[in-house]
Parts: C-alpha cells; sequence; structure tokens
C-alpha cells in the first residue's frame, strides 16, 4: 500500500466510500473509517499501519498545499 487510491480501494473491499468534497477532509474521514475497521477486527494490523502511514503523508501534503495556497 503506497497510495491514497490504494487506501480508498481497501475501504472500497468494505463498501466504504469517502467523498466530502475537500480532500484534506477525505483524507480525516478515510483515517477514521480505517480506525474503526481495525478496533473491529476487520483489518490486520500491518494493512492497517501501512495505510495509516499513507493517509498521515498525504494528510501532511494536503496541509502544505493549503497553507501555501492560502486554504482556498
Amino acid at each position: 500500500m503506497k497510495t491514497l487510491y490504494d487506501v480508498q480501494q481497501l475501504l472500497k473491499k468494505y463498501n466504504i466510500y469517502v467523498y466530502v468534497g475537500k480532500r484534506l477532509w477525505d483524507i480525516e474521514l478515510m483515517a477514521i473509517e480505517l480506525d474503526h475497521l481495525y478496533e473491529a477486527a476487520v483489518v490486520e494490523h500491518d494493512t492497517y499501519l501501512r495505510a495509516k502511514m499513507v493517509l498521515e503523508n498525504e494528510h501532511r501534503i494536503e496541509e502544505r498545499h493549503e497553507n501555501q495556497s492560502g486554504g482556498k
């Protein structure tokens, strides 16, 4: 698991589709949904950690992008 798309595909396996309309919020909601899957013992530990790392990295990138563009 290396990209946000990979995380989306993982969530899609469990019929979880996330689209709030703002990329940063989408990433945050995906992280919450992933946490719920892990807490329910649906997702393995390694998969969970890899997906969380991808989401954290994407979140940092998106925050940096928003700060540079003025938060539009």
